[in-house]
Order: structure tokens, then sequence, then C-alpha cells
């Protein structure tokens, strides 16, 4: 009888430790079999709310109602682009580090612009070589041995190849000036075939002169949101001329073409089928057509949110039948800016006026002249930066640190002007109170002199040709996790966009990328 009661008790200590053991596995949540990276240019958050009555129940609402999601999201730098952003969504650390600053920087040895995916050592191929860090693809193609999959697809090169990285399987867009969809030779030789199949039977270069964009429905086509004059008559957009393809790529029907593309690179190249997680990136748009002023382009904006929603309804659908929502992380934010605006502030006693960039680089090189005798002493001028000839202050034994401290000084005093920011000060420290003016700010590709103009005035270079109104606005966007069963919440607390890289290393378990020093989300 004691024996028989020994034997029980360790019976039931082993069928107890067992089934601890089958509780324990069975609580164990595998990494997503796939990532979709979904970057929506220039979305904004009060846009979102105002069109929500028209949206379906399978996009945003969807996303909103059974997602994680961050409303005040924000990016750590200034000034923001469409590049800047998504190489630091990518990367999870801003441009003082990553070094994409803008779509396109002054190249210091040439003085000339060059693209952010422009690659000096192999002109004609565009490349991430000129993103100084790891992203979160380049990641797990190193913790996986380069097995996982990754694709990155949007409507321009800048996108495609950041959000790519530099050790993707394929980075494609859509070309400026042929209309069929591209990739580079940096990523492979080869176009895949789901590509030339859709530029086959579905290209824009066979199609776009019967291409017309009218309201998706009478609730598009009608109802208005904003602040008008005047009767908003529906649109019709056809598409003609030398810039064709690329006032294509602004309008609602581009991001038609990037979810038919996605399911296609889904299927054809099997993502998400096996247990090694694999990553597609998607760039979206939302902002103005043709980058028109908001206010000449109402109802398409509309349209546009309308068409967008409907879009990733399609998407998410799609490959959540194909491979099961528990097996696929989506993840979505907003390249946090708009396009520029102007107003005709002086109409309105706004206080405002313009700021000749130009004028002031040659008014300090006669000031720098009458100090240190004539000379070549500023290089030239791009967007609100200043370059300094070094080499002949070297040669004249002056120091930058006194001529940048001069340039300071002097060009604060200039009408229009609201800060000025040397190189020197924005590597040298931490100040919380231009922190992300730093952050936004690379030696290489930034000037020595930052102007930072006054809010209402034009910063205008009169060689160049080249205008902008300056406008301090802030842009609120989420950024939100749906799906690989988290769970559904609205977070109200301020998060940066910087969280988003390790949250996603954390998710498929691998290191966050090399220069990411910020928190998960989650």
């Amino acid at each position: 009888m004691r024996r028989n009661r020994y034997l029980y008790i360790t019976l039931l200590a082993v069928l107890g430790f067992n089934t601890e053991d089958a509780q324990a596995q069975d609580s164990i949540r595998y990494a997503p079999r796939l990532v979709v990276n979904i970057t929506i240019d220039q979305l904004r958050t009060d846009y979102l709310e105002a069109f929500s009555p028209v949206f379906g129940n399978d996009g945003f609402r969807r996303l909103f109602r059974q997602g994680l999601v961050y409303d005040n999201a924000s990016y750590s730098f200034s000034k923001i682009d469409r590049a800047s952003a998504i190489a630091s969504v990518i990367t999870g650390v801003s441009p003082y580090y990553h070094s994409i600053v803008s779509e396109k920087w002054l190249d210091k040895e040439t003085l000339r612009p060059v693209g952010c995916t422009e690659d000096l050592k192999k002109p004609g191929i565009p490349s991430a070589a000129q993103l100084m860090v790891s992203s979160i693809g380049d990641e797990l193609k190193v913790a996986t041995n380069g097995m996982a999959k990754i694709f990155s697809i949007a409507p321009t090169a800048d996108a495609a190849i950041l959000s790519a990285g530099h050790a993707a399987d394929g980075a494609f867009w859509l070309d400026d000036w042929r209309g069929y969809w591209k990739g580079s030779q940096y990523y492979s030789n080869n176009i895949p075939q789901f590509v030339q199949n859709f530029n086959d039977l579905q290209s824009n270069s066979k199609t776009i002169e019967k291409a017309v964009w009218q309201p998706f429905n009478e609730v598009s086509g009608t109802f208005n949101y904003y602040q008008h004059v005047g009767d908003q008559k529906p649109f019709n957009h056809t598409f003609k001329g030398e810039r064709k393809f690329i006032e294509y790529k602004t309008s609602a029907l581009i991001n038609s073409d990037i979810t038919e593309l996605a399911q296609q690179c889904v299927i054809s190249q099997t993502l998400g089928y096996d247990r090694v997680t694999d990553l597609l990136c998607l760039t979206y748009y939302a902002g103005n057509f043709s980058h028109q002023a908001m206010t000449d382009c109402q109802m398409e904006l509309q349209d546009t949110y309308l068409r967008l929603d409907r879009e990733l309804g399609k998407l998410i659908k799609a490959i959540e039948d194909k491979l099961g929502a528990e097996h696929v992380l989506f993840v979505l934010t907003s390249t946090g800016y708009s396009d520029a605006e102007s107003a005709d502030y002086a109409k309105y006693r706004v206080p405002t006026g313009t700021f000749f960039i130009n004028r002031t680089a040659n008014l300090l090189n006669m000031y720098f002249g009458a100090v240190w005798g004539q000379g070549h002493y500023v290089e030239t001028c791009y967007g609100n930066e200043i370059y300094l000839n070094h080499k002949l202050l070297e040669s004249k034994r002056i120091s930058l640190t006194d001529a940048t401290q001069r340039a300071q000084e002097f060009i604060s005093q200039v009408s229009g002007v609201a800060n000025v920011y040397t190189f020197i000060q924005l590597l040298g420290g931490n100040n919380q109170q231009i922190s992300k003016i730093r952050n936004g700010f690379n030696q290489e590709h930034n000037g020595d002199i930052l102007i930072e103009v006054s809010p209402g005035w034009e910063l205008q270079n009169e060689t160049s040709r080249e205008s902008q109104l300056s406008r301090a606005s802030f842009t609120q966007f989420p950024i939100i996790f749906y799906g690989a069963g988290i769970k559904s919440e609205r977070v109200k607390t301020p998060v940066t966009t910087d969280r988003i890289a390790p949250t996603l290393a954390k998710s498929i378990r691998i290191r966050a990328p090399n220069a990411c020093s910020s928190e998960p989300l989650f």
C-alpha cells in the first residue's frame, strides 16, 4: 500500500511537470513570418479623422480598432522630408548618424547637388551606399545568414532603396520618364518575374494615355472637409506631356499599383512561407496632387485618402488570407511632413518678407574681405546653408571657429533670420534647445552655416531660382502595429519614430540596427 502511494505521488509529479511544459510551449509566440513595413508619405492624423466617416471597415478603421496605436508620434529631428524620414524609420536613428539629411544635398568636393541614392563610386547605379549605418533589413539578413527575403516597393527610387537598405533582394520604383517599374543592379542584375509581368500586362508606359483619375465614388466627389470659397467641382485628370509619369506618382492611382505589386511579390517570392522572417517594405502616397497648394487640390486629396483606405484593406486581407493573421506583423507610420504651402501674408498684414540666401552669402564674403583681405571666402550656398572655403581659410591661418562665429554674428543681423547655427555648435554639445536641429545635421552632407528663416518669411535663392515659405507647423501622425497577436490599445503618450526599428527587432528576435540605441515601444 505504501509502495503504491509513493508510485502515485511520483506519477502525479511527472504528469504535472509534463502538463506545465506543454502549457509553456503553447504560450510561446513564434516570431512573425512576415513583417510588412508601411510608410505613407505625408499621412496626417487630422485628415484621417476628418475622412473617417467615408472609410470602409477593412483599412484604417480595422487598424485603429484592432491595432496598437500610438496617436502622438513625431520625428526627433528637423527638417524632415521623405528620404530623411524613411531612413530614420528603417535605421532607428536620426540623420546625424545615418547621414541622409534630405533627398538631395550639396557635394562638398564638386559643389553640385547629389541625390541620396546616387552612388559616387558606381555612377548610374542607384544604391544605399550613402546610408552610413545598418537598417532593420540588414540586421535581419545577418541574423538569418542571408536566408530572409527582403523586398521594397515605392513610387520613388529614394523611398524604395532607403527602405530596402544595403542587403535586400530587390527594391522597385516607377521610372519617371518611361513609366515602367525598375530596380537597381546594386541588389540584383535581374528583374524578378513578378515585376516583368506587371510591366508587360499593366505597365504605365502602355496605359498612361488612357488613365483617368476621377472621384472614386459620389461621396469623395461631393463631400468637402476643408475651408473653401465657392463651389468645389469634381475633378477629372489625365496624364500627358513630359511629366505625365511624375504627376501619376502624386495621384491616388499610384497606390493601387503598390498594392498589386506587393501581393504579387508575396506570392511569387513566397514571402512568409517558412519560419524565417521575411520583410516587405512599402511606401504609399498621401500628399497633394502634383505638389500643388492644398487649396488647389482639396477634392483630389480627399479622394486620395479614400482610395488609400481601400488599398490598405485589400493588402491586409490578401496577405492574411494567404499566410494567416497570426503570422504577419504590419507596422504603419507617416513621413511626418507636408508639402510646402504658399500664402499671401502681406495681403492680410501678417509680418512677412523675403530672405535672399545668395545675397547674404555675397555680403558675408564682402565682410570677410574687409576683415582679412580680398578672397573667395564663401564657396557657395544651397538651401538654407552656406559653405565656407576651408582651403583659403587654412592658407590664411584663419580658424574655422573664428570664421563661423563671425559669420553667425553677421548673418543674425539680417532681416528675416530667426537663428543661425554653426557646424561646430551642432557638433559640440547636447543642448536640448537645439537637439532637433542637431539631429537633422550631418557633417559630411551639410554646410558650415545653417540659417533658420523666420516663420512667414520666404527663403529665396535668385541663382537657383528656388524659393520656400518658412513654416514651423506641426504635423500629427500615428504609429500603428497590427497583427501577429498584438493586443489592441490606444496610447496617447508622445513617442518618436526612432523606436520603430528596435521594436521590430525585438518582435523578430534580432539585434537592432547598429547605430540604434532607442528603447522598443513594447
